[in-house]
């Protein structure tokens, strides 16, 4: 009943319309996740590669990263997840010889790839020299970073042997020299969250000069 203009409501009437609204609610997501799950398609692809010198071959759902094929289906948790968005260089790895943010590409477009994780360059037993230099210098601190900054710095120095320029590359005629400023520019993908920076440009001069 109205009564002064406002619509009288009894405890009792609330009760019930908030049970019977409860009740529409879960009707309807149980009617959607039924209806969802009869019509989604999961879409999965093979995938042959070689990683770490091995061949490997996976079924993948087509929106699997690189990054997590390796860490979730390989199990080479040695690259690490650090911001999923291709900033931090955490999930460097080298594809075909480059460095690439693995966390940015699709597996699937890896097809025939050779893939080189921080666990192929080297093992306890035998060093890679990099990763020698980093242990000598002290470059790896907490080692979150770590992995992608042995990956990206192996890739560094072969990108200068190659005479690949970068931004600050003064001379593009002569021989290109594995400066500080170089390494530190091409390096730059590299967040390290303890400021071991100079620990590593330290440690791949050792190994630029080797």
């Amino acid at each position: 009943m109205a009564q002064d203009g406002f619509l009288k409501v009894s405890r009792r009437g609330v009760l019930a319309g908030g049970v019977a609204s409860a009740a529409a609610s879960r009707a309807s997501i149980a009617f959607a996740q039924e209806n969802s799950g009869a019509s989604a398609v999961e879409a999965t692809a093979p995938l042959k590669f070689t990683v770490n010198g091995e061949d490997r071959q996976l079924d993948l759902d087509t929106r699997t990263t690189l990054l997590d094929a390796l860490r979730e289906h390989l199990q080479l948790t040695g690259t690490k997840k650090g911001c999923d968005h291709g900033q931090c260089g955490a999930c460097t790895v080298m594809v075909n010889g480059e460095r690439i943010n693995s966390c940015l590409s699709l597996a699937v477009q890896h097809e025939g790839d050779e893939v080189t994780t921080i666990e192929g360059l080297g093992s306890a037993d035998k060093l890679h020299p990099m990763q020698a230099a980093f242990v000598k210098h002290d470059g790896y601190q907490c080692g979150y970073c770590t992995p992608g900054q042995i990956c990206s710095a192996v890739a560094v120095l072969d990108e200068i042997r190659k005479g690949i320029p970068s931004h600050v590359t003064e001379n593009l005629d002569g021989a290109m020299q594995p400066s500080n400023v170089e390494m530190r520019e091409r390096m730059s993908g590299n967040i390290c969250r303890c400021g071991a920076y100079s620990n590593i440009a330290e440690a791949m001069a050792e190994v630029a000069g080797a």
